[in-house]
């Protein structure tokens, strides 16, 4: 979310990636079954046994991370959040498959009660991810890697998702992790924004409350995702790019 539209379609890290790789082999095809909003119980039980059946062994990257929107909401269990997770990896890893798993931003700078939830939710989301792992001997893509992750300039308006230059970032930590061909200079720092005046910042909050955060909370209260009814943007092996 929240990149480049391409064809009507956001382009996003994973895209990113499959471009390199693309290049690397004509033979290379490409699957991406992401949907926003979606619990790491979901992710088992409705998207992994339709990317099952795509994995033809080692040869086959797997990029898995679910669970973080799980941290996110009120009624947050680790022991279920857990149990989920690591039955999806474990079917992953019975495939043979390269896989591939990420951890979130722990520490987002901002300081305040509500930052401190966060920390403690995603830390403890984090030692799952680590720990399965371990478990397995799996590569994991530590948030904390890129010196700006805590950045806010990395982020797009609904100050959650990634804007285009995180993106671009997390692609080539990616790539770099993976032994692909990448932008050395990917860890340069990000452009700093200009402090703005203190009515706008507050304008600019209310306008982020009133757009992201008061929908968020009328979905819970509701039961409602903002991933119900949508589908992933490549749900069958596609060559790339992608023909349109």
């Amino acid at each position: 979310m929240s990149d480049e539209i391409i064809n009507g379609k956001y382009r996003g890290w994973a895209d990113r990636v499959a471009d390199v790789l693309a290049a690397q082999s004509p033979e290379f095809k490409y699957a991406n079954f992401a949907i926003r909003g979606k619990l790491v119980k979901q992710v088992f039980e409705e998207q992994v046994p339709l990317a099952l059946p795509l994995i033809d062994g080692p040869q086959t990257l797997v990029s898995f991370h679910a669970g973080a929107n799980d941290a996110l909401r009120p009624n947050f269990d680790r022991n279920i959040v857990r149990t989920a997770y690591v039955k999806a990896v474990t079917q992953l890893v019975q495939t043979g498959a390269t896989i591939l798993l990420f951890t979130v931003l722990e520490k987002n700078g901002n300081g305040g009660k509500a930052s401190a939830v966060w920390e403690e939710r995603m830390s403890s989301f984090n030692s799952i991810v680590r720990e399965v792992a371990d478990k397995f001997g799996l590569m994991v893509m530590d948030a904390s890697m890129d010196p700006q992750s805590s950045n806010p300039n990395l982020l797009a308006f609904d100050r959650l998702h990634l804007n285009t230059t995180g993106h671009y970032r997390v692609a080539h930590a990616v790539l770099e992790r993976i032994g692909a061909p990448f932008d050395s200079g990917w860890k340069e720092s990000a452009i700093a924004s200009k402090k703005k005046p203190w009515i706008i910042r507050k304008a600019l909050t209310l306008l982020w409350f009133l757009t992201f955060a008061l929908p968020w909370i009328w979905r819970r209260i509701r039961g409602r995702s903002s991933g119900d009814g949508r589908s992933g943007k490549y749900t069958s092996l596609t060559s790339w790019p992608a023909a349109h």
